[in-house]
């Protein structure tokens, strides 16, 4: 690949995901400052699940076959980020509700249009994938130290930063390497509309388990998602966003490794440790303070690169690795639907409900109770995986006569 390739997917990447570090990671406090209540925050989080449900497969068609993804994925930033923009307005808990849902049908796709652009120039994703991805992580170190030097954390002004720098990268789409229509011409049938090409890659157990678990750890990662700085926040931690960010710095540094990972435990002992990590980090937030154990939480939040490089990441090179070039963004579309759309949805809504439930008279929460909760979660996922998921020891292409 060209170095000037890697320069432009790599600032994309950047571009992508500062855009939805800037208001996510922060927003269930902000919608708390509001009068929020937990329920509330937990469904306007879905509304990024319900995204990548029912946009990915339709998004990915139109990639596939009538234009390409570089021009879909410019035009879904602009439009994006004006009505990011209008949402700061929006206080009423069902108007932000569908507001952002809007939003959230247009920005999820996008997360498998950019990987779909960046591997469609790519000859070994493995190796290549990594160092540009990894841009996308230091966007959202970026964004949670923007959020903490301008005491942003209760602030909607997030959603402004975040509509500004979606209507650039979606200028900015424009320029990026040609990724057209593997398909063009080719009218789309029942098939390709319910993704019946993708769901067909199901046929192959290991890769069925694989999206069987995605689901299953998907679920307790909107706990995290949607309450740690609300957590963190509330226990008394200070900048508890920009510390947020030391999660990033630490996917960062494994994103750079992750080839060495690759040759040293194969898939199927990365996707497993990824696994593990969730477990580790929710007890670790069951049982740290912001006093003598505040080392625990911080290990907690430094875990993240473990627990999203070892599974999500490698999970998305697994994909692509099963399926043909042909429907290759509807595959991304696919596990992104498997992981941000129904896992986390489920999460989200759960999330919500036992926050609530473990809301006490005063407004503080039993925040032990509720981290217990998903890290038994995230240790049934891993017990399945290891139990029932064979790895493809020689790398090969999955299910290629599909």
């Amino acid at each position: 690949m060209k170095a000037s390739i890697r320069i432009q997917l790599s600032f994309m990447m950047f571009l992508q995901f500062f855009v939805w570090g800037i208001w996510y990671v922060t927003m269930g406090t902000y919608l708390g400052e509001i009068g929020f209540d937990g329920l509330n925050v937990g469904a306007a989080y879905s509304t990024i699940n319900w995204g990548a449900i029912i946009s990915p497969f339709f998004i990915g068609i139109i990639a596939d076959r009538f234009f390409s993804a570089e021009r879909v994925m410019g035009i879904i930033h602009i439009i994006g980020g004006l009505i990011l923009y209008y949402l700061v307005g929006v206080t009423d808990p069902t108007a932000f509700f569908w507001t952002l849902l809007v939003y959230a049908l247009l920005y999820m796709p996008t997360l498998g249009l950019a990987n779909a652009i960046c591997f469609n120039q790519m000859k070994n994703t493995e190796t290549e994938f990594p160092p540009i991805r990894v841009l996308g992580t230091i966007g959202w170190i970026l964004a949670g130290f923007v959020i903490s030097y301008f005491d942003l954390e209760k602030s909607g002004n997030v959603f402004k930063i975040g509509a500004v720098v979606s209507i650039i990268l979606g200028i900015y789409a424009f320029f990026l390497p040609k990724t057209p229509p593997k398909d063009k011409g080719k009218a789309p049938s029942i098939r390709d509309i319910l993704g019946l090409d993708a769901l067909a890659l199901l046929k192959d157990r290991s890769f069925s388990i694989l999206i069987a678990c995605s689901l299953l750890i998907s679920i307790p990662l909107a706990f995290y998602y949607s309450f740690t700085n609300p957590f963190l926040t509330e226990i008394g931690m200070e900048n508890s966003a920009g510390k947020m960010a030391l999660g990033q710095v630490s996917e960062l540094l494994f994103l750079l490794l992750m080839p060495l990972f690759f040759a040293r435990f194969g898939i199927k002992k990365m996707l497993l440790i990824g696994m593990m990590a969730w477990v580790a980090r929710y007890l670790l937030f069951a049982y740290g303070n912001n006093d003598n154990l505040v080392s625990m939480l911080y290990m907690g939040i430094i875990l993240h690169g473990v627990c999203y490089d070892f599974f999500f990441v490698t999970a998305q090179i697994y994909v692509d690795q099963a399926a043909p070039k042909k429907i290759q963004a509807q595959a991304q579309g696919f596990i992104t639907l498997i992981t941000y759309g129904l896992g986390m949805l489920i999460g989200s809504w759960a999330a919500g409900a036992f926050v609530k439930q473990y809301t006490l008279a005063d407004g503080s929460h039993l925040w032990e109770t509720i981290w217990l909760i998903p890290a038994g979660m995230a240790l049934i996922a891993a017990l399945l995986f290891w139990t029932f998921f064979k790895d493809d020891k020689k790398r090969k292409q999955l299910l290629t006569n599909t």
